[in-house]
């Protein structure tokens, strides 16, 4: 077998003891495949990395809510944030403690906090209309307010979540009626967060967003944690040596605002902060197979069976991700050229990488698309009516274990009456 491009995912032995072809044969194509080893290293890495004593890793479901990961990143120590109901069923399923999720809510309905409240999960409001809400359906109860710090990062537009143009967040400016409603229903603050943004790889509007965020805690008492949010980033252009965000330096400059503030307030707090794609991006790569290969008005295409029915994040934030290739064949690749990696989606845009130099690829090869275990199982549909992968896991061990199954026909009608 050949592997092309390779070098990534064959420097940290991603497949373990088999490869692309076995795994694709097995469990069918498209096929999501995860990595435990690189896993529970960015768990490591994520609680490690900040020189506090007290400091919670909130590992985000939303990037990826498989059961089987959710159950590593207890074991390995983390927390767990909740987006929705759903999310706090996935995670008590998977043995987190209510004390362990934090609801992070945002216009949720008076059904979806009072599940949270029933179970004793703490839930983070973000407008003074929720806190309202929350606060006549739980008197007395303790709470957590998001707000927005005025500094916002990320990837797209679509994922900033702090600064203006959000709907993210309590301005800092309202403080004063965010007293008044605590006081009113005799709620407990126990905690504030904020979330600038996702995948940010210049640390600077980070501390930045951390600075404003603790001069807001300032204006309360007795809070039990202030959560830092996160949206680390990952390399997503390894195969361009991007360089990997420096976790130590940041650590380095997050250490003395915390230890500081802290002394100031009298109190050594709980800091929790929220990695979101850095724990499981790198340990994702999804598989799919080449079934054509066409040109088209002078450009050529690659037509796989990944359409963003089941990868999403390049058609909606025009996302990269680096392209492997895996050959069960001794055909060489004769010449490198500019394609187009489409899928089988009935859309114009159906793209996973567009005008890519890579190395000649034929009919039958599988593509790797790296660093697809964040934001992507997770946002599949059956658009079209095509079936989500199954998702596989990489064990320690370099063993194959399936750890969700493949949609069948039947699927897609089981909830028709």
């Amino acid at each position: 077998m050949q592997y092309i491009n390779a070098d990534i995912t064959q420097s940290n032995n991603f497949f373990g003891n088999t490869n692309p072809y076995e795994l694709i044969h097995e469990y069918g194509s498209p096929l999501y495949v995860y990595n435990e080893k690189i896993f529970r290293l960015r768990c490591r890495e994520m609680k490690s990395f900040i020189p506090y004593p007290k400091i919670s890793v909130n590992y985000s479901v939303k990037a990826n809510s498989n059961l089987q990961l959710l159950k590593i990143a207890r074991e390995e120590g983390l927390n767990v944030d909740a987006m929705s109901p759903g999310e706090i069923f996935f995670e008590l399923e998977a043995g987190f403690k209510p004390e362990q999720i934090l609801f992070i809510s945002n216009n949720a309905s008076k059904e979806e906090m009072q599940y949270a409240i029933d179970r004793n999960i703490t839930i983070s409001i973000d407008s003074l209309s929720q806190l309202e809400q929350y606060g006549k359906l739980n008197p007395g109860g303790p709470v957590a307010v998001r707000f927005n710090p005025g500094v916002g990062a990320g990837h797209s537009k679509k994922v900033v979540t702090g600064g203006k143009g959000t709907k993210f967040g309590v301005d800092s400016s309202f403080i004063p009626q965010v007293k008044e409603i605590l006081k009113k229903y005799n709620l407990r603050l126990v905690g504030i967060n904020q979330h600038i943004g996702s995948l940010f790889m210049d640390a600077s509007p980070y501390l930045e967003g951390v600075k404003s965020l603790l001069s807001i805690a300032s204006n309360f008492e007795d809070l039990e944690f202030v959560d830092l949010g996160g949206g680390f980033g990952i390399p997503y252009r390894k195969q361009e040596n991007e360089a990997r965000l420096d976790l130590s330096k940041l650590g380095e400059e997050l250490a003395p605002l915390l230890h500081n503030w802290t002394s100031a307030y009298g109190k050594e707090i709980t800091f929790k902060i929220e990695p979101g794609r850095y724990i499981s991006a790198e340990a994702g790569v999804l598989l799919g197979t080449v079934h054509a290969v066409k040109s088209n008005c002078g450009d050529k295409y690659i037509g796989t069976d990944l359409g963003f029915n089941i990868l999403v994040r390049p058609v909606m934030y025009d996302s990269h991700h680096d392209i492997e290739i895996y050959r069960n064949s001794d055909i060489a690749s004769q010449k490198e050229e500019i394609v187009n990696i489409v899928g089988n989606i009935c859309e114009s845009g159906d793209y996973i990488a567009k005008e890519r130099l890579l190395p000649e690829i034929f009919e039958g090869d599988i593509i790797g698309v790296l660093d697809a275990g964040a934001y992507g199982h997770v946002m599949s549909s059956n658009y079209n009516n095509r079936l989500r992968p199954a998702e596989v896991l990489i064990k320690e061990n370099g063993e194959h274990q399936l750890v969700r199954r493949r949609d069948t026909l039947e699927d897609l009608i089981r909830f028709y009456l």
